[in-house]
């Protein structure tokens, strides 16, 4: 990665930080899900560099506006549901991390594509959730610590091996196989991605690209406060049936996206 970025690198960090702000907090994602496949696509970023970068950005909790905003609207997560995924996903971060660093780009990106079209497979087979009882009233499924453990575990695994934060893996097994509601499954992953959690895989691979491009890194941090929130505000407004619709979509997108990145990269 060049030391000097250029302006159209400078406006199209910030531009993507924006974007991917805007989905996660519309869809209870973390940004990474957006952030990698778009930074992968910027001249001089390889694909570890892309999600070091992606990784980083989500250290500071611009997601907390997003899950604030589901919070007044009735659709808050409890803050046991958030501790034990936080939990397991430190340790799975870690693991994630160690592993994305003895794999080559060309299989990250593709293990991206499949990871993607895995969480698309979920989504398609779950049936609809009941919607929730009413703003302000939080009810949730109670479920155990080791369950919601496991969540952290696999997206915490997702997060450091692809750089994408985990909440798109959140949401999905929350609402797949915890039968947690869409609103309350992404205010989950919006609260589990405002906490520093991937900071042991943000470490492991800066030793591996031998540092970040921090002007880059900051350009898109405050692309992600400033669509986060705008997200998250039009995401309390939308049922439950659109919200499913448009995390399939997305989910779909970023896995031909990335599709066109590694196949590009092999010819």
């Amino acid at each position: 990665m060049p030391e000097a970025l250029s302006l159209v690198q400078v406006l199209g960090g910030l531009a993507i930080g924006v974007f991917s702000g805007a989905v996660g907090g519309l869809l209870g994602v973390s940004p990474g899900g957006v952030l990698v496949p778009a930074l992968a696509l910027m001249p001089g970023l390889g694909q570890h560099e892309a999600q070091a970068v992606s990784l980083a950005a989500q250290l500071v909790p611009t997601s907390l506006a997003g899950f604030l905003r589901y919070r007044v609207s009735g659709h808050g997560a409890s803050w046991r549901t958030v501790a034990w995924i936080s939990f397991g996903f430190l340790a799975g971060a870690w693991l994630g991390a160690r592993g994305a660093s003895h794999v080559a780009d060309a299989m990250l990106r593709w293990m991206f594509v499949g990871y993607l079209l895995l969480l698309a497979t979920l989504v398609v087979l779950k049936s609809p959730a009941k919607a929730d009882g009413g703003a302000g009233l939080v009810q949730e499924p109670r479920r155990t610590a080791a369950a919601l453990a496991f969540v952290g575990v696999v997206a915490g695994a997702s997060s450091g091996l692809l750089g994408i934060g985990g909440g798109l893996a959140i949401t999905a097994l929350l609402t797949v196989a915890l039968r947690y509601s869409q609103h309350r499954a992404q205010a989950a992953s919006l609260a589990v991605n405002a906490l520093p959690l991937a900071l042991p895989a943000v470490f492991v691979y800066a030793s591996v690209i031998n540092g970040l491009p921090w002007v880059l890194l900051g350009c898109a941090v405050l692309g992600l406060w400033i669509g986060t929130a705008a997200g998250a505000r039009l995401a309390t407004r939308l049922d439950e049936r659109a919200l499913r619709k448009y995390f399939f979509v997305l989910v779909i997108c970023m896995a031909l996206l990335m599709a066109c990145r590694a196949l590009g990269a092999a010819g």
